[in-house]
């Protein structure tokens, strides 16, 4: 138990994760492509996040053609070594592409797949994790667009979680040509939004938020074009929220919870312990 009385579960590993904020220009400004998970799922059922998921061992090991920032940059900019920085680029690749149909590669380093349709039943494959997205790149003859991502933020499950991640954020732009879709196991809906829209449904109840989507849907009403988000270079600190308990109902505290916690009818905060 914590000292708020939250029970913690013991040892409960910490998986290495990677989740892309993929953005395009909308008719209304910048919009944001979003999946309600199905409920029921393991981690986060019902929620309404960005693409991404858990790094698998493979892409450690993956040996693919590269375009763009290396893997000492990215380490250097999430704190990690070089392998773990190849994992991570790597997953956010094959999680946007798994989960959305977004291919984040090209035949050369200065270009990308203008339709992925023709790849659809690797992306099956990926999914049900009988190639790894090395194999699938190096067969394919493609190369890995690094320079399409850019670092975000670094959350990490709070303690007291039954998973736990430490989950690293990218935004990358949606490439030209290509369509961002749901035709994955784990989305029952998919939608692009703007960042204030997703943040109104979220008020009204009609989507959960957890407080790293939230932080990161609020954080983007402060930019005005795609391109003010592809200069900007923000502080990329670890943040780990902590829970505890308030009238019975398990809550997180997070640089920023004043805004998360003002509509206190919001579902996933009165989550029972």
């Amino acid at each position: 138990m914590t000292s708020t009385g939250v029970s913690v579960p013991e040892q409960v590993p910490v998986r290495d994760a990677s989740t892309v904020i993929l953005v395009r220009d909308g008719a209304l400004g910048i919009e944001v492509f979003l999946l309600e998970r199905v409920g029921g799922m393991a981690f986060a059922g019902g929620m309404t996040v960005f693409p991404g998921g858990g790094v698998d061992l493979s892409d450690a090991d993956a040996d693919v053609a590269w375009s763009g920032p290396g893997p000492a940059w990215w380490g250097e900019r999430f704190g990690v070594d070089e392998r773990k920085a190849t994992a991570l680029v790597c997953a956010a690749a094959r999680e946007t592409f798994e989960e959305c149909g977004v291919l984040l590669a090209g035949p050369t380093p200065d270009s990308t797949v203008a339709d992925t349709s023709c790849f659809a039943e690797d992306r099956g494959k990926l999914e049900r994790r009988e190639q790894t997205f090395g194999q699938f790149l190096t067969r394919n003859g493609l190369v890995l667009r690094a320079d399409l991502l850019r670092p975000w933020s670094n959350w990490i499950t709070p303690i007291g979680e039954k998973r736990r991640y430490d989950t690293r954020f990218f935004v990358a732009v949606l490439p030209d040509g290509q369509e961002a879709d749901g035709a994955t196991s784990e989305a029952a809906s998919v939608g692009w939004r703007s960042s204030t829209a997703a943040l109104a449904d979220w008020r009204r109840g009609e989507t959960i938020l957890l407080p790293p989507t939230w932080s990161q849907l609020s954080g983007l009403e402060g930019f005005d074009s795609i391109a003010d988000i592809l200069d900007a270079s923000p502080d990329i600190a670890p943040i780990q929220p902590d829970l505890y308990r308030v009238d019975g109902k398990i809550r997180v505290d997070f640089p920023g919870q004043d805004g998360y916690y003002a509509d206190s009818a919001h579902p996933w905060s009165g989550r029972k312990p």
